[in-house]
């Protein structure tokens, strides 16, 4: 220990002290001033945030007169010191007598409370994103935000809660005031451990956004693995292991049914891809039905589309070359009881004349990339419609995932079903002797789109580029079959028939000759092959084969 410092920290014993080292300085003056003038806290900060309580008239002493050394690497080097983390570690038992540790470092202090946050490495990566700068040269850019040092106090603090209080984020000052106050200076153990689990929380987050910029920052890393012997190969395989980095975007009025709690997060993101322009908040199954249909609209991109979602199923699809008016009206054709209450997604800007179609009905959520001014105006009359703008999805080569929640335990994880729908459809088989038409091609792919949208064991029925029959969510193929054909009537004759797996049995092949189906489009692949096509063959019906399922659970 240099002469210069033992008197600093000889000063120090048996002091109330706070180790400071923030970048973002929201509602710092007023909250150390409280700890020094209120608590006779002592406070030690790093470089920049003891030059901003200067400027506050708040005393505090820098961390190099602690740790006898100036900031290293340009800043990269400052608070990562045996005197500070020493100070931070002493567990309960021995800050009233800490012992000669092997180096022979005599430590007459202990910090009690750490204040840090994180070098904005979120809003960074935004900002290059914002601007459509997230190329490699400026990857290694982000790694001077990706913090250490505070990191690496906010865990030392968090690992001893019983000792230290943690504080990771300028919200939490004033309840930390507050707690001081109601318990003499002395906050409770489990104050303490909850301050503790938010800064473990913060840095796993954080942990978590930067090993994502790493995964998005090559196309392929998603899809590297180790071989055997070491390097890494293409393989399509997922990481052995993997952080969800989840930040709350808001609380919901309820989850699935009014008794459950609910809240809606982002991954690595503070914002949602969706602004809500009017009406009530939006529910956990407004959203949940909202992005269904939005997935249907954005399959399409040459025509206006328009999807209707009730229970997160499809209840009509349609595709117009003249308006989103016309979509609409052709959507709703297909099943307008059960449009009562649904989401509607549109992939154009809604106009005054679809307004003036929907303003008669009862709907739930509307979501557009726009409203033409006269339609917003006209949709806003009415008070709880929930109006919601949402930015068509651009290009990407990254390679998206999905996760599913199936336990308190365990995530499902797969790649997002980006299959590219021109390339498959190349590949489509005519299986029959019958062969489609043209127009009838169009509705195959039309309706073989749609029906991966739909709940399995599904069904799409579509004729002129809009389903006239869906049946969607049944234990049985067959069922599903019979649903969409019940809604159909007669708009099956010279339909497509579109199933999302393979047909078991010759039964639907009967039922679909019997409404009189022009084209049955199916992944193929049954033992049952043969017979099926056999069967279509008999009552010329043409049978084109996939060779791919679109199953939806």
């Amino acid at each position: 220990m240099s002469p210069l410092q033992q008197p600093i920290l000889e000063n120090l014993v048996n002091q109330s002290i706070a180790f400071i080292s923030v970048f973002d300085k929201t509602g710092l003056a007023d909250f150390a001033r409280v700890l020094v003038e209120q608590y006779n806290t002592v406070i030690i900060s790093t470089g920049g945030t003891r030059k901003y309580l200067a400027e506050h008239q708040i005393d505090s002493i820098e961390s190099a007169e602690i740790t006898g050394f100036e900031e290293l690497l340009g800043g990269r080097v400052k608070s990562l010191h045996p005197h500070i983390f020493a100070g931070i570690l002493a567990e309960t038992t021995d800050r009233e007598n800490i012992v000669r540790e092997k180096n022979d470092l005599n430590l007459p202090f202990t910090i009690d409370i750490v204040v840090a946050n994180l070098y904005p490495f979120e809003a960074e990566r935004d900002a290059l994103k914002e601007k459509n700068a997230c190329t490699s040269e400026n990857f290694d850019h982000l790694l001077h935000f990706i913090d250490i040092g505070g990191s690496a106090l906010l865990r030392a603090a968090a690992k001893n809660y019983p000792a230290v209080s943690v504080l990771s984020n300028c919200r939490q000052y004033s309840s930390f005031l507050e707690e001081l106050s109601n318990t003499e200076g002395t906050p409770s153990l489990a104050f303490k451990k909850r301050l503790a689990y938010s800064a473990f929380s913060l840095t796993a987050y954080y942990d978590g956004l930067i090993a994502q910029a790493f995964a998005d920052e090559s196309t392929a890393f998603l899809q590297q693995t180790k071989s055997t012997d070491g390097p890494l190969k293409q393989n399509m395989g997922l990481p052995d292991l993997m952080g969800l980095p989840l930040a709350k975007i808001e609380d919901l009025r309820y989850g699935e049914n009014p008794h459950q709690k609910a809240a809606l997060y982002g991954v690595a993101t503070q914002l949602p891809d969706y602004k809500c322009m009017h009406g009530k908040a939006l529910s956990f199954n407004n959203i949940l039905d909202m992005q269904a249909a939005w997935q249907i609209v954005v399959e399409f991109s040459e025509s206006y589309a328009c999807a209707i979602v009730k229970h997160n199923n499809p209840c009509g699809v349609a595709l117009s070359e003249t308006s989103v008016d016309d979509a609409f009206q052709r959507a709703l054709d297909t099943d307008p009881v059960s449009a009562f209450g649904g989401v509607v997604a549109f992939n154009d800007i809604v106009s005054k004349a679809a307004a003036k179609i929907m303003h008669s009905l009862f709907l739930e959520v509307i979501i557009a990339p726009g409203f033409e001014e006269d339609a917003f105006d006209l949709l806003s009359s009415k008070k709880n419609i929930r109006l919601v703008t949402r930015e068509l999805p651009k290009p990407s080569s990254q390679v998206p995932l999905e996760f599913k929640h199936v336990s308190e335990t365990l995530m499902l994880v797969q790649t997002v079903d980006i299959e590219k729908r021109r390339e498959q459809e190349k590949k489509f088989a005519i299986a029959t002797q019958e062969k489609p038409n043209p127009d009838q091609m169009e509705d195959i792919a039309f309706a073989w789109k749609v029906v991966k949208h739909c709940k399995s064991n599904a069904i799409v029925l579509a004729k002129n580029k809009k389903t006239v029959g869906i049946g969607a969510g049944n234990t049985s193929r067959i069922g599903a079959l019979e649903n969409a054909l019940k809604l159909a009537c007669d708009q099956s004759k010279g339909a497509v028939l579109a199933s999302d797996g393979f047909l078991p049995h010759e039964d639907n092949v009967y039922a679909a000759a019997q409404a009189r189906v022009g084209v049955i489009v199916q992944p193929g692949g049954s033992i049952k092959d043969g017979a099926v096509i056999s069967l279509a063959n008999e009552n010329k019906i043409a049978m084109i084969t996939t060779g791919i399922r679109e199953f939806k659970h």
